[in-house]
């Protein structure tokens, strides 16, 4: 439900927009449009690239009651961040104030299952969210 593995967007504001509106839909967050502006603005802040094609956008906010998480994938990759890094996996992260440090739990967790070569690319060719997900767990 909140991973999407075609997405359509060119642009990485748009490509966090396409998947906030996956958890927007799933009733994760409380307002979509408001979650978005405080994601892109830390963005512009403060560019949240990883290696290997991966971005983890995210915000400390209200508009969530526990740590979400919305992913989506594209096959060309999006231009990220002031270098314009391509990025193939985009992990939407909102987080409760309260729970600061459940996220870089989490973002730890994460950055290190994709740094695996071989999980990374069980990621990348996926064929459903389902086996998508199963390969993020298994990782």
């Amino acid at each position: 439900k909140h991973v999407t593995l075609k997405l359509r967007s060119r642009k990485p504001a748009n490509a966090v927009r396409e998947i906030i509106q996956l958890l927007a839909a799933n009733r994760k967050i409380d307002d979509a449009e408001k979650f978005l502006g405080q994601v892109l603005s830390r963005e512009q802040a403060n560019p949240s690239v990883a290696v290997n094609g991966v971005a983890f956008p995210h915000a400390r906010t209200d508009l969530v009651d526990e740590i979400v998480l919305g992913i989506g994938r594209s096959r060309a990759g999006i231009p990220f961040g002031k270098n314009g890094v391509r990025v193939r996996l985009i992990f939407v992260i909102g987080v409760p104030e309260r729970l600061a440090n459940d996220y870089l739990i989490c973002v730890g967790t994460l950055a290190r299952l994709v740094k695996d070569d071989a999980t990374r690319s069980t990621l990348l060719h996926a064929q459903s969210p389902r086996e998508f997900l199963d390969a993020l767990i298994a990782g």
